[in-house]
């Protein structure tokens, strides 16, 4: 059936034209609909930049010297901090640093979480910063010193990141930690992909050897953390991990293991943020968290790295984890996975706690079986498609 239009002529203009049965009201509200969108998409423009400016000056402030914010009111309830802030002294930001190009990377646990550069003399260290949000209680503002201790603690490693600095006497309260670069082992496996094969243009190769250099450091640091401490990690995966040049490795994300620490239980929150795919059996099913659980989620990662980033689990949905995990089910063996190594992840992926290895084991088998590890670059077939990942992967979209 044809068409049929209507045309509307004022003297001295074009004829305007439209379809029969639109009306000239199309004319105004087509228009209007697209003036809408613009202003929706240039609002969150606007609002994403005031944001990522509002949240570096969190921590800057007005002046680029950061110890220029206000004192903490030593005469309200947070003067129960001061014997922790008494021993926390020494790590205190020195005057003559600044804090420069600080930027927003994400919301954390306890406030932003910032990159930015530490200016010390002529010297510029690319570093993290964990800020306690304005606005805070005393028992939040507690617990950061308190958080802001743990990292004293246990930072004595080389395979875990580095504390730098902290400020607890003056507002706005933050920890200062070393950061590395490329910087994220997730990220970096992602950026691979993205490369010719195993290849980045500012970094070196990386082969089924280097999974087992990377591993072993991974488990240098989990070893420590369990050995010295007695902490569990609780989320051990390749988002939580740095990678710095050379292929040297850092464990990172400690907040689970702190409050695990403090409280000797993982609350249902804190659970909730751990992805199912990276969780051992016992775990799954609510039992006591041990450090074998950790070398379940140690497995896994051995996993990501040897496919440059893959979610764990490939063929199977989040909730069909368990169910195939009760019928002892395995993941297949990656390409570009040898024996020795396919073997180390079945091993430490053991339906049993007892049956796994203990890091000492792991880093003993690592030193064995990296000699039988390829040095040809690894390959993936395709980029990383973020939103499909992070829906394999289980994680909050």
């Amino acid at each position: 059936m044809a068409v049929q239009t209507q045309c509307n002529s004022s003297s001295g203009s074009d004829p305007i034209c439209y379809e029969e049965g639109s009306g000239p009201l199309a004319v105004i509200i087509i228009p209007s609909l697209l003036a809408l969108s613009t202003l929706i998409v240039v609002s969150q423009i606007i609002w994403s930049f005031i944001t990522k400016r509002s949240s570096a000056q969190i921590i800057t402030g007005s002046s680029s010297n950061v110890n220029e914010g206000d004192p903490v009111p030593l005469d309200t309830g947070f003067g129960n901090m001061r014997p922790a802030q008494d021993a926390l002294d020494p790590w205190e930001i020195p005057a003559w640093c600044t804090l420069e190009g600080v930027e927003l990377l994400q919301m954390g646990r306890y406030g932003p979480i910032c990159m930015g550069q530490l200016k010390q003399d002529s010297t510029s260290t690319a570093v993290v910063i964990k800020t306690l949000k304005d606005g805070s209680n005393q028992p939040e503002a507690s617990e950061f010193v308190d958080f802001v201790l743990f990292h004293i603690t246990v930072s004595k490693h080389e395979n875990i990141v580095k504390m730098l600095y902290c400020q607890t006497r003056r507002m706005p309260m933050y920890l200062v930690l070393e950061a590395s670069v490329p910087g994220n082992l997730l990220h970096f496996l992602w950026s691979l992909r993205e490369d010719r094969c195993g290849a980045s243009d500012n970094f070196q190769m990386f082969s089924e050897r280097s999974v087992y250099l990377v591993a072993k450091q991974v488990a240098a640091g989990l070893d420590y953390l369990h050995s010295y401490h007695r902490i569990i990690h609780g989320d051990v995966a390749a988002r939580n991990m740095l990678i710095g040049s050379g292929l040297s490795v850092k464990v990172s994300g400690l907040d689970l293991a702190f409050k695990s620490r403090q409280s000797r239980t993982v609350d249902k929150e804190q659970e909730a943020n751990v992805p199912v795919k990276w969780k051992a059996p016992e775990r799954m099913m609510r039992r006591p968290l041990t450090v074998r659980s950790d070398v379940w989620s140690f497995g896994i990662l051995l996993y990501e790295m040897i496919t440059l980033g893959s979610p764990p689990y490939p063929d199977l949905d989040p909730s069909e984890v368990l169910p195939n995990t009760l019928t002892h089910y395995r993941m297949k063996r990656p390409e570009n996975c040898g024996a020795p190594l396919y073997d180390l992840i079945k091993y430490c992926c053991m339906w049993n706690f007892k049956d796994r290895p203990v890091y000492s084991a792991i880093i003993r088998l690592l030193d064995s079986y990296k000699y039988f590890g390829d040095t040809k670059p690894l390959c993936a077939g395709q980029q990383m498609d973020f939103c499909e990942y992070r829906r394999k992967a289980g994680l909050p979209q």
